[in-house]
């Protein structure tokens, strides 16, 4: 069974930045898609961005251009670089893997930033 194990979450202020991580028990190669949901209270769970593995990165119009997605294959981390952190970003954070016919989801942590 896949596991995806998320860290680096944490309480900022507005205006700062947070580093997500994403470990993943099997190779990258091995996904189709990996990204980066988020879902706040009251609210449905939202796609924040996407790193296909082949074909461009695709972000939600709300983070483009504050957050990067990025992989390391070699140490079968997805990572998630947040820059600019506004209080609307508070939510709990989730790291999912796509294969053809499975998606994998992790934990989730936790992302609060106060204004």
């Amino acid at each position: 069974q896949v596991q995806l194990v998320e860290s680096g979450g944490g309480w900022v202020q507005a205006g700062g930045s947070l580093r997500l991580s994403c470990a993943a028990s099997e190779s990258l190669f091995t996904f189709n898609t990996m990204g980066w949901y988020r879902q706040a209270p009251g609210k449905q769970r939202e796609l924040v961005a996407e790193h296909p593995r082949w074909g461009s990165r695709i972000y939600a119009e709300v983070v483009e251009g504050r957050f990067t997605v990025s992989k390391d294959n070699a140490k079968n981390m997805l990572y998630l670089q947040m820059n600019s952190l506004k209080p609307e970003d508070t939510a709990v954070y989730y790291c999912k893997a796509d294969r053809a016919h499975d998606a994998y989801w992790g934990q989730g942590t936790q992302v609060t930033v106060s204004s």
